[in-house]
């Protein structure tokens, strides 16, 4: 008795259906306008990352929101008629055309049985029955089949399956708990465990044609018309909890991912049940639409958003917002153009692109047919009481809402409607403002031969009217008219409060003005979705609306700031093409041009600020290679430098309005936007970089976390700091040997010079060494002969004793460049004392040798001799009345040694030159060794000679001689 009480509900409730309308506002097609190419359609299915997988027959489509990717023959199908396809929590998705044809799309590649021989183990005599689990797909044929086929991971294996003998018919599967619901020839159900093999009776006998549905515990069973809904519990006891006719043909049944009712009936259209399945709650009446339509399959998506595949339609998509309206306040055709929206009491007044009012009241609108076929919009409409006017382009019309009565008023090139008495109104014309009294149905012309768009009095007898593009100030009582804002195109005027005004316009956005000045310009730059502003309603003194051709915006006004709130159809709008709009209490009307929306403005307000979702990398293209898996390195080598990044964010409710927002960390910082979802860099320098981008949505909002992927681009060896250290090591080291060869062959050159310069000295030294001793040897040859001439044979005998010494000494010393100090002063003393012996010692001498001289010091041989000479035959030997005194020293000062050699002869004139004039050819010899010792040894000697007479006022030559030590570095010598 039950289970005809239910059936009896149900048949009421579904036939006729109590609500339904053909289309929904909000519903968007996809067909091959928009790339889907194909307009026969299968399956659906979502994967991880949020795309929408559709087969057809022409392939199998992925679509991101924006783009379908269609595959195809090229792409490896063997088969492009695809039934369905399953996705994989491994990101494989298992692709499941007609005749067996399987394959698999993997790391954006499609693996066919040519290219996996695992797949033709797969074979069934009918097309499949495909379930997927994780990363498994399980596939069966419905009759008697005798095995489950298994494929995972690129491999197929299959469990033999041991039914009863007869006819069996596989209903359904379950997948997680590895069971089949398998129904035998007669009608019996039964469930057998693939794993087990255990078989257990279910309570419930299955007609003959009965086609099973299954979503977790609840099975659909359709058969013909009818239709039972049943729970499983304990796997095998069923339960039936709904049952009803629908009195029309079943396409298909489908049971949503909420456990909702859809049917699709053969003759088209669909029947929706907004309750979800339950054992305690009745279903109430469905919904029906797209009644011109086959449905084959609909998918609810992670957003529960809706999605139809149709036969030779395409595909439709219904945002979950749209549609959750539209269930919640489902209204009998509206989906007209509004153009108009006005308020009378609790009734809302529509005006359409066409000679037709309405009124919407109780969840149901009510036509008003103005003028029959004529095609001409509503500009304004104004209601008060029991009147309507509806101001169209063309005509004026004055509707009675008791009478039922239409009245035509006037017809004229009608701009706006403006309340201004109580009994009348303002009409902006594009000839006059002229004021109507609608009780009277009397007009008044307040000012002619002028194109007026919009009014509003502010004042007794004053107005605020706006022509093209100014505002003016007007009084009505002496037709004065005062310029007070100009250049602003003012759509629309409304009072907000005592001496504060909006103003709606064309290009600037919002103006807040007083009756003397602008007080707050309101643009894009503030926040608004655009500058151009159609209407503006007021919701209190501190909110108000903005109706555009983007969207609703709300305004409120927080001290000297704005909240700005931009609505568009993801939050629910029908059409982002908004005339105006109704506030009462938290609901909203809004009048657009795909019908009435009524939303919840507290609802409305708890948008999120970001989309919950982030941009989805496809691929990358780096170094002319593809990567589709991005966990791998991604790294290119200049100069292949150009990457591509294949992006995209499944946004469906943007409906393809979509933008990037992306920068590369480590090559700029600034960030960029792009609606390509191919973002292209050429020619990134070397180094290691991150690629960050968000997805904007079509109302502005971004992801709510940026997608982020690191690459490097490698240099050429030579770009390497290795090799440009390397490089730079050699060119210091190219350079340090060219300047080095430069200098070193101009210091050969030199060394050449100078050795030739060395040699020309050493043998001009030999030379002049050669002169010295032929002209000592001389000079005592004279004194010898002048001791014999005086017959002093005594004084020969010790002068030539004394002679061979020096003969043997001067011999030795002149073969040799250097001698000892000591060496030199054990010279000096033999020849001084052989020239005292030969002048009777007509002179004493003395040599002295100071603490600090080291008399191991080397020094020019032969050098003081001369010099001593000099002294004796210049200085002395000319003496009449006193002895002579010669002194000779070795002093050291500093880094100088100085010899000096003094007498107190008869002096000379302190002239250094004047001593070379003398006969003295030894002192010449001397001065020549000098210089030939400076330049062949790189030393300083310095020569000086000083007359005593005029220096300490006493007889004598004093002559000097410093030697600069001097490490001989070739010679090894120190004097």
């Amino acid at each position: 008795m039950k289970k005809l009480h239910l059936f009896i509900v149900f048949a009421f409730i579904l036939f006729p259906y109590s609500q339904f309308f053909t289309q929904i506002p909000g519903l968007v097609n996809y067909s091959e306008e928009n790339g889907l190419n194909s307009s026969y359609t299968y399956r659906l299915s979502q994967d991880s990352n949020g795309f929408i997988w559709i087969g057809s027959d022409n392939g199998l489509f992925r679509f991101d929101g924006k783009e379908f990717k269609q595959y195809t023959k090229r792409d490896g199908l063997k088969n492009i008629d695809v039934l369905s396809c399953v996705p994989l929590s491994n990101g494989e998705i298992f692709i499941i055309p007609f005749l067996n044809d399987f394959a698999y799309l993997k790391d954006g590649k499609i693996i066919n049985s040519d290219n996996n021989k695992e797949l033709k183990k797969m074979q069934f005599g009918h097309d499949p029955v495909a379930v997927g689990k994780k990363n498994s797909v399980f596939l069966y044929n419905t009759f008697n089949p005798k095995n489950i086929f298994i494929y995972k991971n690129e491999n197929v294996s299959k469990i033999p399956l041991s039914l009863n003998k007869g006819d069996n018919n596989i209903v359904a599967f379950d997948a997680e708990k590895n069971i089949l619901y398998n129904s035998d020839g007669k009608g019996k159900l039964e469930i057998y465990n693939i794993l087990t093999k255990k078989k257990t009776l279910c309570n419930i006998h299955i007609p003959e044609g009965t086609i099973i549905y299954k979503k977790g515990d609840f099975f659909a069973f359709r058969r013909n018309e009818k239709v039972d809904i049943y729970k499983v519990e304990n796997n095998s006891n069923f339960k039936k909890i709904q049952s009803f006719s629908v009195n029309q043909g079943i396409h298909q049944l489908i049971l949503d991912k909420n456990n909702r009712l859809w049917i699709c009936l053969e003759n088209g259209g669909v029947l929706y049940f907004n309750q979800p399945l339950s054992d305690k709650v009745n279903l109430s009446s469905p919904i029906k639409f797209l009644d011109d339509f086959i449905i084959n399959d609909i998918i609810l998506d992670k957003d529960n958003n809706v999605w139809f595949s149709t036969r030779n339609n395409g595909i439709y998509f219904i945002a979950d917002k749209f549609f959750r309206n539209y269930i919640q306040l489902p209204i009998k055709n509206n989906s007209s153009h509004i153009t108009a929206i006005s308020n009378l009491g609790n009734d809302i007044i529509l005006g359409y692109n066409e000679a037709k009012g309405g009124i919407y009241h109780s969840k149901n609108i009510t036509d008003i047919i103005l003028e029959k076929n004529r095609k001409i919009e509503h500009k304004a409409i104004f209601s008060k009481g029991n009147t309507i006017i509806f101001g169209l382009s063309r005509s004026v019309f004055q509707y009675n809402t008791i009478t039922k009565r239409t009245t035509f008023i006037q017809a004229s090139s009608l701009k706006n409607i403006i309340p201004y008495t109580d009994n009348s109104v303002l009409f902006c014309t594009a000839e006059n403002l002229t004021a109507y009294n609608f009780i009277k149905n009397t007009f008044t012309d307040i000012l002619t031969g002028q194109r007026i768009y919009t009014a509003l009095p502010f004042h007794k007898d004053s107005l605020f009217i706006g022509t093209f593009k100014d505002l003016y100030k007007f009084n009505s009582k002496t037709q004065k008219k005062t310029l007070f804002l100009e250049g602003y195109y003012f759509t629309d005027i409304k009072k907000l409060k005592e001496n504060l005004y909006i103003g709606a316009t064309n290009l600037n956005g919002i103006i807040l003005f007083n009756n003397k000045k602008i007080v707050k310009k309101i643009t894009e730059n503030n926040g608004l979705s655009t500058s151009q502003i159609k209407k503006i309603d007021i919701q209190n003194e501190n909110i108000f609306w903005a109706s555009t051709n983007s969207g609703l915006i709300r305004i409120e006004i927080k001290g000297k700031n704005f909240l700005i709130n931009n609505f568009t159809q993801t939050d629910g709008l029908p059409s982002n093409v908004i005339a105006g709009c109704v506030i009462k209490k938290d609901s909203i009307f809004v009048g657009t041009s795909k019908g009435l929306g009524i939303l919840s403005i507290s609802k409305l307000l708890t948008q999120q600020k970001f989309i919950n979702k982030k941009v989805i990398i496809n691929s990358i293209v780096i170094g002319h290679q593809e990567y589709f898996n991005l966990k791998t390195e991604l790294f290119a080598q200049n100069p292949n430098n150009e990457v591509i990044f294949n992006l995209s964010f499944p946004d469906y409710s943007s409906q393809g309005k979509i933008n990037y927002k992306y920068k590369i960390e480590g090559l700029n910082d600034n960030w960029q936007m792009s609606s390509s979802p191919k973002i292209i860099f050429n020619s990134i320098p070397h180094g290691q970089y991150i690629f960050k981008v968000y997805g904007i949505g079509y109302n502005g909002k971004q992801s709510f976390s940026s997608s982020d992927i690191a690459f490097k681009i490698k240099p050429q060896f030579w770009q390497t700091w290795l090799f440009k250290a390397f490089v730079a090591v050699l060119g210091i080291l190219i350079i340090w040997i060219i300047i080095n060869t430069y200098f070193q062959k101009k210091r050969n050159k030199k060394l050449e010079t100078l050795y030739y310069e060395k040699k020309i000295a050493e043998l001009e030294l030999q030379a002049i060494k050669a002169q010295i001793n032929p002209h000592f040897i001389y000079n005592c040859l004279n004194s010898i002969q002048f001791l014999l001439y005086k017959k002093d044979y005594r004084e020969t005998e010790n002068y030539l004793d004394t002679f061979s010494q020096m003969i043997r000494k001067t011999l030795y010393y002149s073969e040799k460049t250097f001698m000892p100090i000591n060496e030199e002063i054990e010279y000096l003393s033999l020849y001084l004392n052989m020239e005292k012996l030969r002048l009777k010692d007509v002179f004493d001498y003395k040599i002295i040798v100071s603490e600090n001289i080291n008399t191991n010091w080397k020094i020019p041989s032969l050098l003081i001799q001369p010099f001593v000479e000099n002294a004796i035959k210049h200085g002395i030997a000319g003496l009449q009345n006193r002895k002579g005194q010669i002194e000779i020293s070795f002093t050291h000062y500093e880094s100088t040694l100085c010899i000096t050699i003094e007498d107190n002869g008869v002096g000379i004139n302190n002239n250094p030159e004047s001593i070379l004039k003398t006969n003295s050819f030894g002192v010449k010899l001397s001065q020549k060794r000098i210089e030939t010792f400076k330049q062949l040894f790189e030393t300083k000697i310095i020569l000086e000679i000083n007359n005593l007479s005029e220096k300490l006022q006493q007889p004598g030559t004093q002559i000097k001689i410093y030697i600069t030590p001097y490490e001989n570095k070739s010679a090894g010598l120190h004097y």
